[in-house]
């Protein structure tokens, strides 16, 4: 019965000093609960139940922990969403600059046009099609 006994304690006692070690070695910030040397404390003052209470209230969780052990790995340009979204925005920039380049190459070829066709006109008072002042001007 003694050795059971025995067993006990130094289960006890290596459960204490673990929960000891890893309280001391986590960070502040991922401390739940109470504050980092408020379960320093419940740990030495109350030793199994401040280990125990330790585990179940004050770790941090294990998800932070995986994140952070797992640096991030680079992602290939087909999974990065916002790399996707950059190149959809690029494309329709484009296709918006070279459908203005365009329509201002038909508006300078119209005017070209309409000024040959105003010369032999001669006398008539004629409004040009790109006249900003002009509320009849087509847009």
């Amino acid at each position: 019965m003694a050795r059971v006994y025995i067993m006990l304690v130094v289960l006890a006692v290596a459960i204490i000093v673990y929960a000891l070690i890893e309280c001391i070695r986590s960070r502040p910030q991922e401390v739940r609960s109470i504050s980092k040397p408020g379960w320093i404390l419940t740990i030495i003052l109350v030793p199994l139940i401040g280990a125990l209470l330790w585990f179940a209230f004050g770790r941090p969780r294990a998800k932070k922990q995986a994140q952070q052990a797992a640096p991030r790995r680079p992602m290939a340009p087909d999974e990065d969403v916002a790399f996707l979204r950059n190149l959809d925005v690029q494309r329709r920039q484009r296709q918006r600059e070279e459908a203005l380049k365009k329509r201002e190459e038909e508006l300078k070829k119209q005017a070209k046009d309409k000024g040959r066709s105003g010369s032999n006109h001669s006398g008539t008072n004629q409004v040009s099609e790109e006249d900003p002042e002009n509320p009849n001007t087509p847009r």
